[in-house]
């Protein structure tokens, strides 16, 4: 135990660190906004209820929020990682493989063509959308004489993406019920979610958060290579399924709670490698607490950009994803 903490301990000090920083964001949601209350006011919400404005306000809208944002933020945080591992390329994320896309055009064909409108079928519908988008991005990467490759990775999920969303919106179009029902769900917003639509999707959080550490030590040995990992008796195929059905798990409760959010998963497994290095176990927790963290941050910063209004917390992930994915985008190609 004391080899470990000596081993780790500035990666341990940075959790520690990560932990306070997220404390005091998930505070800072808490209490302000465009009705200012206090820490007091947020203990009386649930100790002395009275039925105020800003006992409403923390009660039904701040914590939920909070909530939300610091599931979701995890669950693309760790999807993140998970997607670049298995594809080994850097700008693996949600968005650009067509997850996303995959899921709302799901969502959205369901509420045009099949009338339906709950959230726990919305979930699963979701699944649905994001594990066939991943599916056929995978082929697509995978067609020709080359086999698998990042850039055509990346095409085929620029491809699928536009033609999804096409789609998507060709139907919302012709469908002004749907666009009514949907619309607000693809913005892509942690507020104004109610902590039921969590806890729907929360065991299969749980499930998810669980599967993707317990798969970090074989994904540590993958990105040896697919011959080093066989030759050390490993079941390649069997662990790329797993991890697949992991990221479709945590992008499909992501999705489903608070509708594409795009680029969190990007940013942060790159953020995390740079703090604790290529141990697949610390990127892992690493990604999914700055998830969190960038999640709680865009979202704090889409109420005070244009106050009282809203920006769409996608709007603001997406400021700061895109200059980070040319980044990275140039950096790969300069190599």
């Amino acid at each position: 135990m004391n080899t470990f903490l000596a081993s780790n301990f500035r990666k341990i000090l940075g959790l520690v660190f990560a932990l306070l920083f997220m404390t005091y964001l998930s505070y800072a949601s808490l209490i302000f906004g465009v009705v200012d209350t206090s820490w007091q006011t947020a203990i009386d919400a649930y100790t002395n209820f009275n039925g105020s404005n800003e006992h409403i306000v923390i009660k039904e809208v701040r914590v939920p929020r909070v909530l939300n944002a610091l599931t979701v933020g995890f669950c693309l945080g760790l999807a993140g990682t998970l997607l670049q591992s298995l594809t080994r390329n850097p700008v693996a994320d949600v968005e650009l493989f067509g997850l996303n896309a995959g899921a709302s055009l799901f969502v959205v064909f369901a509420v045009t063509f099949v009338g339906i409108s709950s959230l726990t079928q919305f979930t699963w519908i979701s699944f649905l959308g994001a594990a066939v988008a991943g599916l056929i991005v995978y082929l697509l990467g995978s067609f020709g004489r080359d086999g698998l490759s990042p850039v055509k990775l990346v095409l085929a999920g620029a491809a699928i993406t536009a033609l999804a969303s096409s789609i998507r919106h060709g139907m919302m179009v012709l469908n002004e019920k749907a666009t009514d029902e949907v619309l607000f769900w693809l913005a892509g917003s942690v507020g104004g979610r109610k902590l039921e639509y969590l806890a729907t999707v929360f065991p299969y959080m749980i499930i998810a958060w669980i599967a993707a550490f317990v798969l970090a030590r074989p994904i540590q040995t993958l990105l040896m290579g697919d011959d080093v990992a066989k030759g050390l008796g490993q079941r390649t195929l069997l662990v790329k399924f797993s991890v697949g059905i992991v990221i479709v798990l945590l992008s499909g409760c992501a999705v489903a709670v608070a509708g594409p959010i795009g680029f969190v998963g990007l940013v942060t497994p790159h953020l995390a490698r740079y703090l604790v290095g290529i141990d697949t176990r610390w990127v892992l927790l690493y990604s999914g607490l700055l998830g969190s963290i960038l999640l709680l941050l865009a979202d704090i910063g889409a109420r005070y950009i244009a106050m009282p209004a809203e920006v769409p917390i996608g709007v603001m992930t997406a400021l700061i994803g895109i200059p980070f994915f040319i980044y990275v985008a140039r950096k790969g190609l300069d190599k």
